[in-house]
């Protein structure tokens, strides 16, 4: 490396050192309703922002210049600063899966294991949280074969193999590589500084147990339009590419984030827990949304509404519009967006 990674890490450095600075209270605003039989029975407060392609705000609800937890929408971040610092080569379905929350199908569990067995590890090395597959169907498939809880098939297990690997190929500690001292995790939140344009706000510990990093919704967003206007020959451009190409290894074969992939050919995305999205397209258009209360019902409809303002068009965004609302096993409702974000 070029200078040292105190010179590098700036603001992430001295937050995880115990100063962090003063953040607020988003100011959310409703940005969802769930109807059913006619009436608004629950309204989802929120953030949205959509940036033009020439990175200019198009519009936004809510506070999307706050502080908050990306969660899993940060991967794809984390990813680009793996390969920054030193992860080994990888296929693309494997660095895929770096930026991935999947499903833990065995497609997944076998990726995981060869970038492990890539860097001399295994399964017993992984820090994560050991937990079922995210994915209902490769859960009760789990299940039914009689397995628990388990490292490799907690959703995060990508994203954990490439940071053991990258550690051992930098000369690092592996057993403290999930603490935010690790040069490694300083290494990663330059990165996230670097490319969302801020300040790391907090440092805290995601589900999966590694560091995550607070920013705002407009610095992840922008963060998203980066990766998607890369070229193809850096380290943003491969992490990109990966994930268009790979969408069911970045999610699951039919989870929302690889179905609106699909449908929109060049799309970056990803989803987070507690509500968050990103999606960002390869001319730079991009949206970014939080759900307050993390309701994830109404993240991809919220989402739906963002991308219309971008010039997607009705047809192709209409599976994603709305979702069902349920009543003794019929519909009686959907859940839906108030209103396209308004400048």
């Amino acid at each position: 490396m070029s200078e040292p990674i105190e010179e590098r890490t700036g603001t992430a450095r001295r937050v995880a050192a115990g100063a962090p600075p003063a953040v607020r209270t988003p100011g959310h605003v409703p940005v969802a309703e769930v109807v059913r039989g006619g009436m608004v029975e629950a309204v989802h407060h929120g953030s949205v922002v959509v940036l033009s392609a020439d990175g200019s705000v198009a519009c936004r609800l809510g506070d999307p210049e706050a502080a908050f937890y990306p969660r899993s929408a940060i991967k794809p971040l984390q990813a680009v600063g793996l390969l920054r610092a030193g992860l080994p080569a990888l296929d693309e379905a494997a660095l895929a899966l770096v930026a991935a929350s999947h499903s833990g199908d065995e497609r997944h569990l076998a990726t995981a294991r060869r970038i492990l067995h890539g860097a001399g590890l295994t399964e017993d090395d992984l820090g994560n949280v050991p937990d079922l597959p995210y994915g209902i169907a490769e859960r009760h498939a789990w299940l039914g074969r009689g397995l628990g809880p388990s490292r490799l098939a907690q959703n995060c297990s990508g994203k954990h193999a490439a940071m053991l690997a990258t550690a051992r190929a930098r000369g690092w500690r592996l057993d403290t590589y999930l603490d935010p001292g690790h040069p490694l995790q300083w290494e990663l939140a330059a990165t996230v500084e670097e490319l969302t344009g801020q300040g790391i706000a907090r440092v805290t510990v995601d589900g999966c147990g590694a560091p995550l990093f607070a920013v705002s919704l407009l610095g992840l967003t922008r963060a998203a339009a980066r990766l998607a206007t890369a070229a193809p020959d850096t380290d943003e451009g491969r992490v990109a590419q990966a994930m268009r190409s790979h969408p069911e290894i970045v999610s699951g074969l039919d989870r929302d984030v690889a179905r609106l992939v699909r449908a929109l050919p060049g799309l970056l995305a990803k989803d987070g827990f507690e509500g968050v999205q990103i999606a960002a397209l390869p001319d730079g258009r991009a949206v970014g949304v939080k759900i307050a209360d993390g309701a994830d019902r109404a993240r991809m409809p919220v989402t739906a509404a963002a991308l219309a303002r971008c010039g997607i068009a009705p047809e192709v965004l209409a599976p994603f519009a709305t979702a069902p609302v349920l009543g003794g096993g019929t519909e009686v409702g959907r859940i839906r967006a108030i209103a396209p974000p308004a400048a």
